[in-house]
């Protein structure tokens, strides 16, 4: 998978760095159907909800812990942020997703439509998964 050294981001915004490899589950996933997302990857850090495209929430694997009912909206227990703007510089991006520890963050247009995700490196050096 390609990355994008932080060093060579000075005059990228975060469009420029999305994940090539990036998918939603629908808005209505249950608990249950978010963690078989999960344990179909170990790559897997970070899933994000989408209602007809609209962000509408993201969750990591912790989320998940516990005794939650399998049944109940997983969108009960997702989070609604942080996200950033496309159009908001790529190092923005890349201080928010390393203060999470899946290191991913959602791109969200002003419309509210999940563009895509920003992912960076184990190493932290890069964003990983853009070209």
């Amino acid at each position: 998978m390609a990355r994008i050294p932080l060093h060579e981001t000075a005059e990228l915004k975060a469009a420029d760095v999305i994940h090539k490899r990036f998918s939603a589950l629908p808005a209505d996933a249950t608990v249950a159907q978010v963690r078989n997302w999960f344990a179909e990857s170990s790559h897997r850090r970070m899933a994000f909800l989408a209602d007809d495209g609209r962000y509408a929430g993201s969750l990591t694997r912790d989320d998940l812990d516990g005794d939650l009912n399998p049944n109940d909206s997983a969108a009960r227990v997702a989070r609604a942020g942080p996200t950033i703007a496309p159009d908001a510089p790529a190092r923005a991006g890349y201080e928010l997703a390393i203060a999470t520890p899946a290191l991913r963050l959602p791109v969200v247009g002003s419309d509210g439509t999940l563009i895509g995700v920003i992912g960076v490196t184990d190493d932290l050096a890069a964003f990983c998964g853009a070209d």
